[in-house]
């Protein structure tokens, strides 16, 4: 029999050795949705001074708002009572078999580990392998608990979690060097070479490496690559150039216009978080890019040619047209205005659609943020993405950019941001009802968002959450949206290869 002296403390229960670890880690905001398999683990969770719990009004929202896309974000999530599992009972949050597995199945191919917390036996070791998992690939994990365990005290929770050290993962110094001896050749063997940096960068933590991510104060800064949707000049310089180095990349139909980018393989050095690619020579694993980057920054050879032509072929950009007083405001015109907006202390969020173009054309002051999602390319992204940074990144007043129709999926959260006493400013940028609005009220709407823009930059509620719902005509879109439909519909519509 053991004797109560060796029983843990009652306090020493899983959901509080959950909590405890989040916060050791780093975590400091939880964005969840309640229900009655995880209402024990949010009551840990919410007795944890180190964590805000956020209540989103759904799972949608929510997982916008961490944002698990390439990001150690840790998916926690209630399961069944452990005792439960293998009794062939039929449950509710479930599809009506006696088969627990199908939610993990799903997150399978989305996570890069998962645990099932169902033992307590094992469950300190489940835990802290997927945390460190998360932490090391920089990748979502998924962690279910049965409901029945958070409250559970238990010998291995006793102390306080032992800190993790994670030792960053080295490069192999052989194929770090004869990668570095390749990729010198290449590009000193190069007239005109360009470098373009890629989103995943952040991932692989190597911006430092690569003059800080791309500040746009950079004095040979190009502008942004993007196919024919470039920034003015930028695409004309980067697919002329003999030679490119993409570091970390992401080349898909959209990023490359419907796959009509004039990029050249046998031209490109591909620099991924851990490998790197030269032309249509070998590939060198093992090659974290930080490393990569900082000891080629040492070795190649300076060269100004592409730049140098950029600015023999450059030529400003003309002036928007003043509006007329009373005149229907043109979105060319709202984003000369968002750019008078723009300081270190703010960050721009760009939805899904045509705000993606007219953001881009931003030029951004050194320290001001810039997020936008193009992999999946989710509609309605931005509004949760707006509650996960605002929350994160209190010290910036984040600019959103939404349109009409994506506001719709997720709009119910702007109610948290209210409870979170948000100051972000959100335009809803309105196309689908300008014509019956004109009939309304024809107003001069360009005076009115000079007046808004006042109100919640200078005036009495410059600290409050505003939202500034602009009307546009429904036909006015930017022209690299035009060129960018164009081409990813007829990649779309590609007939099928000959069978």
């Amino acid at each position: 029999m053991t004797s109560s002296s060796s029983s843990p403390p009652a306090t020493a229960t899983l959901g509080r050795h959950l909590a405890r670890r989040l916060v050791q880690v780093g975590v400091s905001d939880v964005f969840g949705v309640p229900g009655d398999f995880n209402l024990t683990l949010l009551d840990h969770l919410i007795a944890e001074p180190g964590l805000r719990l956020v209540g989103c009004c759904n799972e949608l929202n929510a997982g916008y708002a961490a944002d698990g896309e390439n990001l150690p974000v840790i998916c926690i999530v209630g399961g069944p009572n452990s005792n439960d599992y293998g009794t062939n009972r039929v449950l509710h949050h479930t599809i009506g078999l006696p088969d627990f597995s199908q939610e993990l199945r799903c997150f399978q191919p989305v996570t890069c580990h998962q645990a099932v917390v169902n033992n307590l036996d094992d469950a300190h070791e489940q835990i802290d392998r997927a945390i460190s998992t998360a932490l090391r690939e920089s990748k979502p994990v998924y962690i279910s608990v049965s409901c029945n365990l958070p409250g559970m005290p238990h010998p291995t929770f006793t102390a306080e979690p032992v800190p993790y050290f994670l030792a960053p993962r080295p490069s192999n110094q052989a194929c770090l060097a004869a990668a570095v001896d390749a990729t010198v050749a290449f590009l000193d063997s190069a007239v005109k070479p360009v470098m373009v940096a890629g989103p995943k960068l952040r991932v692989a933590k190597a911006g430092d490496a690569f003059v800080g991510f791309v500040p746009e104060t950079l004095p040979r800064f190009l502008g942004t690559y993007w196919g024919a949707v470039s920034t003015a000049f930028c695409a004309e310089i980067v697919e002329s150039a003999d030679a490119y180095l993409f570091a970390g990349p992401i080349f898909n139909d959209y990023s490359l216009v419907g796959y009509s980018s004039l990029l050249n393989k046998g031209k490109a050095v591909v620099v991924q978080p851990d490998r790197v690619t030269v032309g249509d020579g070998p590939t060198f694993g093992c090659v974290m890019m930080r490393d990569f980057l900082s000891e080629l920054a040492r070795r190649v050879r300076r060269n100004t040619t592409a730049y140098d032509n950029y600015r023999r072929i450059f030529v400003p950009e003309g002036q928007l047209p003043e509006s007329e007083p009373g005149e229907p405001l043109r979105v060319n015109v709202l984003f000369k205005h968002i750019q008078a907006m723009l300081t270190p202390d703010t960050a721009v969020m760009a939805e899904t659609g045509d705000s993606w173009f007219n953001c881009q054309k931003l030029r951004l002051p050194e320290g001001c943020g810039y997020e936008f999602q193009m992999q999946y390319g989710s509609i309605g992204w931005s509004v949760g993405a707006l509650l996960g940074y605002a929350q994160g990144a209190g010290h910036k007043r984040v600019i959103a950019c939404i349109g009409d129709g994506s506001f719709q999926v997720t709009a119910q959260d702007v109610s948290t941001m209210l409870r979170c006493h948000h100051r972000s400013i959100i335009f809803l940028i309105n196309n689908g009802g300008y014509t019956i609005e004109v009939e309304i009220h024809d107003g001069p709407y360009n005076e009115e968002l000079a007046a808004a823009i006042h109100t919640a930059t200078a005036g009495d509620h410059k600290d409050c959450l505003c939202f500034i719902e602009v009307v546009a005509h429904k036909d006015d879109t930017s022209k690299e949206l035009l060129e960018w439909g164009s081409r990813v519909s007829a990649a779309n519509s590609r007939p099928p290869n000959p069978q």
